[in-house]
């Protein structure tokens, strides 16, 4: 899945003249957390937070006379240089940047232009998508050999009971170079059937692997 799927384009950015008080208001009136501050030609230089802005504000208790902070260039509190990435990125590959360097968003530039925003939200909205649990379904993990070919030969399973399979995640088993574990979530409520012909082929079935074949 690529960047350019799943960003938002339509992205408030504000210049680094701006005031902090400007910053506020866009921030509530957007009911947004990030604001990218670009130059004239809309490049990336700095981003602030909702808790940058927070931070910089004085006290709601403090006298009007009292509250010149908020008339502070945005620029004195941004953070900069800003990590970017590119619509054509791969989103698995930049939750290593959400994850490693513990960003809540991250701008989103082509040609040295902004061109839209990736959040956390997104993120998580695409994770759910990619591991299939927007739709009504059952899970069923298996413990595989890591050999070539593996990965067919379990999905024909399913596949013989014609059930469509929503998503496969292939994670590793513990610390074991030799196995895998291969993770469906089929689109069925009655997995029965499946679990039966997986046990029957000789897989181990991590899970659900807790149900008993009923007694005749």
């Amino acid at each position: 899945m690529l960047v350019e799927s799943i960003m938002n384009t339509n992205v408030p950015t504000l210049p680094p003249t701006a005031t902090i008080e400007e910053a506020l208001h866009l921030l509530k009136k957007n009911k947004i957390r990030h604001i990218p501050i670009v130059d004239d030609e809309n490049r990336v230089i700095g981003i602030v937070s909702d808790r940058d802005v927070r931070d910089a504000s004085p006290s709601s208790l403090l006298k009007d006379a009292d509250r010149k902070e908020l008339q502070n260039e945005i620029q004195t509190i941004m953070s900069h240089p800003v990590v970017t990435v590119h619509p054509l990125d791969f989103v698995e590959e930049i939750a290593r940047i959400f994850y490693e360097k513990e960003f809540a968003a991250v701008p989103v530039v082509h040609n040295d232009e902004l061109v839209g925003i990736v959040t956390e939200k997104h993120m998580l909205h695409t994770f759910i998508q990619l591991t299939g649990t927007h739709v009504q379904s059952s899970q069923i993990e298996v413990k595989v050999p890591h050999r070539p070919g593996i990965l067919p030969e379990v999905a024909q399973i399913i596949g013989d009971h014609n059930v469509n399979i929503v998503s496969v995640l292939v994670y590793p088993y513990l610390d074991d170079p030799h196995y895998k574990v291969l993770v469906f979530r089929v689109q069925t409520m009655n997995p029965m059937p499946i679990i039966r012909g997986i046990r029957d082929a000789g897989f181990k079935l991590l899970w659900p692997n807790n149900i008993m074949e009923p007694k005749l």
